[in-house]
């Protein structure tokens, strides 16, 4: 008896404790006359106990006269009277009254009046701690710190709706978390939301902001009934089942915007993309979408299905010639807002340049009346075709989707091997053929790259870094000058050098060092295919490294690149101080390429080697390089299909070589005193610009040489234009930015008014993005002039590549909400804002003025 008083009164002396921090007197009813024990045991500090026993008259002059500062407990047994028999009614309603029911002493510990009392004996189950005491310990804590002063009932029911979710106190914030549960199939904070029965002030408020309606309403239902309005919203019409009954959307438009802000949430993105497949199975969203034109799905984003939807009929588009590689961009890029854009992001990559090589092949003529002109055109033009078909490959491959695009596939692999390699080759092989000397007037020799590139800034008194990458041909090359200008205050030129014959690298090194009629090339009388500059040999870094100083001075070098990547900026530093010139040695084309297990990753390689030279390029340009040059020692052929018997010589005919062969390779023959056959081009030492006996045979064509573990798909060492053409790149970095923002406009369609729930609004970008005209991101909206946002928001990135002004607009559709209705006939702001670089900050950049006017009908009424 004595512990149970004793925990009676520990219950009492907490709430009254805090009743007295904000109270100096507390009135205190005992209705069913059975705490008078526990009042007279109590002791509070500072605070005089009396018994309101008909003293009210004498008690009032003392509490309000004789003592004005003390604090008081008034203690009556027996309920508390009337209003108008209270004779210190207005002593209690300027201070406050201490219940001692279990929801008196609930609202006491969340420090709330009694006009709540209805919230705690409505939602038991949240408070009472009798089963599960530090959970309920733990919300009715959570909840109080949540807890403001100005709280209305519903405002408190929502807050605990958020502790039962462990969310912010908001609605769409609860509902997140509730569909994350359904997700995983879990039920955990549903089933404790009716445990307290928080569930009917949950689908209350669902019905409030989002008009979701149902005898039995569920989180699964409610699922399915989002992502069924917000398709058919998006398809501007019911959604069409399996059986083709239409079905009528039923939420409303804030349900889309709260729809796509889930969708784009970073946290509950796995939910929706669990969600999002179930949902599609039950929506039938396959059947409906077989039925939908391909324009009007390009803004939709709800379903994987609708992407891969989207795929096939691109793929149709392209192969069908039925739209400009312009409208295939625009469209492949406007997918790139999309949630499951990063899943398909290389498959719409592969699409738009297939749509871009088919479209210059078919406008491109190999015509090449000299060999001149023959690489003029392949360095100015027809390059682009191999550059198309990398890219395209490249993202074939690592999409991991390759089934997508099989068809699509296959017309491109033949295209280019028939279309394009063999009239190109065939047509510069009749000049090839020609030559009684390796040599292509008015194009720069590779044996004379350091005379024309290097030397003049060493008579300078300049210092100059070089950058060998191995097999970085001449379209990579152009690609490379590309990404370098996107740098801001980086240039880069590009020029055009003749590879030596044969390409292949030992003697492609030895032709990029110096060397003079004094200290000619020439290739090893022996069976390594090795080069020697006069009796320096060139055979790896550290050889040319002794041969470079041997010929320039102890202020050049060789060094690899990986090297250079592992010092440290004083280390790198120190290095270019100490000398004058240095050539830096990359490989991962050519080692990536040449193995028969790995040549099928040449493209990917090629892809790599763009990021492994951009931080060369910057590794030096931190240590304070000013002038770099870049190269290759060759370029190289690739086709992804496996190569046709009859690109192949057989046994027969590549023996039909006479002579001392010292050296085979796939794509040529050396040695001494070679004759052959029609199939065959030779050329003596002399001819190819070298000195001593070793001369070579080179396969007509794209004809292979068989050689046993090696592969056939990557191969170089012939005359093919894409073997034989590098890039000479000429990289310089300014002192001062040279790099521009694109513009954009908002374009208004006419009217200044906005009728309906929906606003369709046009962005134009005003020029062409390039490497000095960099891309923007953006995020639109419509605002109140209170700055309270009313439609959902769409991030945008601004980066079209087209020159024509038609392919340069983009569309897009905003949703208003509910928030909308309060500025009907008031003024509102469309606003472009600009994301600021390296945050998570936006600016105002442009924006334009509308009315809303609408009439309260429903605005996505089929």
């Amino acid at each position: 008896m004595i512990e149970t008083q004793r925990t009676t009164i520990g219950k009492i002396n907490q709430p009254l404790t805090r009743l007295f921090e904000k109270h100096r007197i507390i009135f205190w009813y005992d209705a069913k006359k059975e705490l008078r024990a526990e009042y007279e045991s109590l002791e509070l500090e500072g605070v005089e106990k009396v018994e309101i026993n008909n003293n009210e008259f004498g008690l009032k002059y003392r509490l309000l006269r004789e003592q004005p500062k003390q604090q008081f407990l008034l203690y009556k047994e027996g309920a508390e009277p009337e209003d108008i028999d209270n004779w210190l009614l207005d002593i209690q309603l300027a201070n406050t009254v201490f219940r001692t029911d279990q929801s008196a002493l609930w609202l006491s510990e969340l420090e709330l009046p009694n006009e709540f009392i209805e919230i705690v004996e409505q939602h038991p189950a949240f408070f009472d701690s009798s089963k599960a005491k530090i959970k309920t310990e733990k919300r009715k804590q959570a909840l109080k710190r949540l807890l403001k002063p100005d709280d209305t009932l519903s405002a408190v029911r929502l807050k605990m709706l958020a502790v039962c979710a462990n969310s912010d106190a908001r609605i769409d914030n609860v509902l997140e978390i509730l569909l994350s549960e359904l997700s995983v199939d879990k039920e955990g904070v549903i089933n404790l939301m009716i445990r307290c029965q928080l569930d009917g002030f949950l689908w209350e408020q669902v019905e409030r902001f989002y008009l979701y309606q149902s005898e039995s309403p569920t989180i699964k239902d409610f699922s399915i009934e989002l992502f069924k309005y917000c398709y058919s919203i998006g398809v501007d019409t019911p959604l069409l089942t399996g059986s083709g009954h239409n079905e009528r959307a039923a939420l409303g438009g804030d349900a889309l915007v709260f729809f796509k802000r889930w969708k784009d949430s970073r946290i509950h993105q796995d939910a929706f993309a669990r969600l999002s497949n179930r949902c599609a199975d039950l929506l039938n969203i396959e059947d409906d979408l077989n039925q939908r034109e391909l324009k009007v799905l390009m803004d939709i984003d709800y379903f994987e299905m609708v992407d891969r939807k989207i795929i096939v009929d691109l793929v149709k588009v392209v192969e069908a010639r039925t739209a400009s590689p312009g409208d295939v961009t625009l469209w492949c890029r406007q997918r790139r807002q999309g949630y499951w854009y990063d899943k398909f992001n290389h498959l719409y990559s592969a699409i738009d340049v297939a749509s871009q090589f088919i479209a210059l092949l078919e406008t491109v003529q190999f015509t090449m009346p000299t060999s001149t002109e023959a690489v003029e055109g392949y360095s100015r033009y027809w390059f682009k075709l191999d550059q198309l078909y990398r890219q395209y490959i490249y993202a074939l491959k690592v999409s991991g989707e390759v089934s997508l695009l099989s068809s699509l596939s296959e017309e491109i692999e033949n295209f280019y091997i028939n279309r394009y390699l063999l009239p190109l080759n065939n047509g510069w092989q009749q000049h090839v053929d020609k030559m009684d000397q390796w040599s292509v007037p008015d194009i720069t020799q590779q044996n004379n790259f350091f005379h024309k590139w290097v030397k003049p800034y060493l008579d300078n008194s300049k210092k100059i870094y070089v950058i060998i990458s191995d097999a970085f041909r001449y379209e990579a090359g152009e690609e490379m000058v590309s990404r370098i200008r996107h740098e801001d205050r980086y240039q880069a030129k590009l020029n055009v050098a003749l590879s030596s014959l044969p390409s292949y690298t030992q003697l492609g090194m030895a032709s990029l060092l110096p060397q003079s009629t004094e200290l000619p090339l020439r290739i090893a009388d022996s069976k390594s295919g090795s080069v020697f500059i006069g009796e320096h040999s060139t055979q790896g870094v550290e050889n040319r490294d002794k041969a470079l100083k041997a010929l320039i001075g102890d202020r050049a070098a060789a060094v690899q690149t990986k090297a250079l990547m592992e010092m440290t900026r004083d280390d790198s530093r120190a290095l270019l101080k100490r000398h004058d010139l240095i050539y830096f040695y990359h490989n991962r084309i050519d080692h990536t390429g040449d193995k028969m297990q790995s040549e099928g990753e040449a493209f990917e390689a090629t892809d790599q080697t763009f990021d492994d030279l951009m931080r060369i390029i910057k590794k030096l340009a931190g240590a304070n390089a000013t002038n770099l040059l870049m190269t290759a020692d060759h370029g190289f052929i690739y086709q992804n299909s496996p190569v046709e018997e009859s690109d192949f010589l057989s046994k027969e005919l590549s023996g039909d070589v006479g002579g001392e062969v010292l050296y085979k390779d796939r794509r040529f023959l050396l040695g001494k005193s070679l004759s052959t056959g029609d199939l065959f081009k030779s050329f003596s030492a002399a001819q190819l610009g070298l000195v001593g006996e070793v001369s070579a045979v080179i396969p007509k064509g794209m004809q292979r040489l068989r050689l046993s573990g090696s592969g056939s798909r990557f191969v170089h060492g012939g005359a093919t234009l894409q073997e034989v053409v590098i890039p000479v790149i000429s990289i310089n970095k300014k002192r001062q930015s040279d790099t521009v923002l694109v513009g954009v406009d908002i374009l208004r369609s006419g009217s200044q008014l906005i009728t309906s729930g929906q606003l369709t609004v046009t962005l134009y970008q005003t020029e062409s993005v390039t490497d000095k005209v960099q891309s923007r991101a953006f995020r639109i909206g419509i605002y109140t002039e209170e700055n309270i946002l009313i439609s959902d928001l769409h991030e945008v990135s601004v980066d079209l590549i087209s020159e024509n002004p038609r392919e340069r607009e983009m569309k897009l559709r905003l949703v208003l909400t509910q928030q909308a209705d309060a500025v009907n006939g008031q003024e509102v702001v469309l606003r472009l804002d600009e994301a600021v670089a390296g945050t998570n900050q936006y600016k105002e950049y442009k924006s334009i003025r509308y009315t809303v006017r609408r009439s309260f009908t429903s605005d996505f009424d089929f």
